[in-house]
């Protein structure tokens, strides 16, 4: 197997499995972050959530769980819920409490884009494609819905549509760090860890980009094997417990995939033998 064949197989794994320092930024900018939205209510803990450690997380998902079942049709309340639920690793809820949400306000941009979101958070690429897709004007596209609707493709394999689209959304915000993170994790996927890491540093380097962002930057970087410099990036967000979990989780899933090539490598030459 090639190394590039290695690398793609392998970032795919990491993508499916939704391993922490990997998929934040893979939907990043998705919703809006408007102060009548999400953001008022993610304010109110006194930092984003993909800031917070898993016992803030956890904390956070109770508050707004309490919350949403005094109000289930609050958009605000909801939508952030539904993001720690995901962050917490419960898809399946967070999909639920979206999809519900989707029926109170099926016209709504926002709330389409995160629907779809969890759709996508969960392998449902086609239902989620037709979310992003309905919830997007023809007339007057908006760059997140470009991006997210790149990512899904992405995950479904046409990486030449999705690269349209990332240049597409491009167009309509120049620079942005999401999609240009994004753009990054198409070459990531794809096995080109030279290329995605350009696109992710040029990235982590705008104006406004986030911890996901860097996170993704230290995911490609550790990917190539540079882990001291992938922790030194994790180190700018996480604590630096976090950031040596991380990295050495991906230690772990790298020796794996290298056992698993030797394993096959050694079946082969005895086929061939």
């Amino acid at each position: 197997m090639s190394a590039a064949r290695s690398a793609t197989l392998f970032g795919r794994k990491l993508a499916t499995a939704g391993a922490v320092i990997l998929l934040a930024a893979t939907m990043a900018g998705c919703a809006s972050k408007s102060s009548m939205t999400t953001g008022s209510v993610n304010r109110s803990f006194g930092k984003s959530f993909d800031r917070m450690s898993t016992g803030e997380l956890e904390s956070a998902a109770d508050k707004l769980g309490r919350d949403y079942a005094k109000s289930p049709n609050d958009k605000a309340t909801a939508m952030a819920y539904s993001n720690v639920l995901q962050m917490n690793g419960r898809a399946d809820q967070s999909l639920a409490v979206m999809r519900k949400l989707a029926i109170a306000y099926p016209k709504d941009r926002e709330v389409l884009a995160a629907y779809g979101k969890s759709l996508a958070a969960i392998g449902q690429f086609e239902q989620a494609l037709d979310a992003i897709r309905r919830a997007q004007t023809p007339e007057y596209p908006d760059w997140k819905l470009l991006s997210a609707e790149a990512a899904i493709l992405d995950q479904l394999g046409q990486s030449a549509n999705a690269r349209q689209l990332y240049r597409k959304a491009l167009d309509l915000k120049p620079d942005e760090p999401t999609i240009l993170s994004n753009l990054g994790m198409s070459y990531l996927l794809e096995g080109d860890l030279k290329t995605a890491e350009m696109h992710m540093r040029t990235a982590a380097q705008r104006p406004g980009a986030d911890s996901r962002v860097r996170q993704n930057l230290a995911l490609v970087v550790g990917l190539q094997g540079r882990f001291d410099e992938a922790e030194q990036i994790a180190r700018q967000e996480l604590s630096p417990d976090q950031a040596q979990a991380n990295v050495a989780y991906l230690r772990s899933m790298l020796a794996q995939q290298n056992a698993w090539n030797e394993l096959k490598d050694e079946k082969e030459k005895k086929n061939t033998n």
